[in-house]
């Protein structure tokens, strides 16, 4: 069941029901993040915490996200 949170910013995010989530790691299980799909967002959480807060992208979001990681934005120096 997915229910709507007011931000202080006025912008909605869902607050979506994660406990039966398919969490993949994109490092076979080795990696820090995981992601899952769930009534189309996507949740990413902390592997090593699975029980913390997770991020809620809506899929524009995300792909931005991937685009931005793939051209090196996120790239540390």
């Amino acid at each position: 069941m997915t229910t709507t949170a007011q931000t202080p910013s006025g912008w909605d995010k869902p607050e979506l029901d994660l406990s039966n989530a398919d969490w993949q790691s994109g490092s076979q299980g080795a990696g820090d993040v995981q992601i899952a799909f769930v009534e189309g967002f996507i949740a990413m959480r902390n592997a090593a915490r699975p029980g913390s807060p997770s991020l809620i992208f809506a899929p524009d979001e995300w792909r931005a996200f991937v685009m931005n990681a793939r051209e090196g934005e996120f790239d540390l120096t």
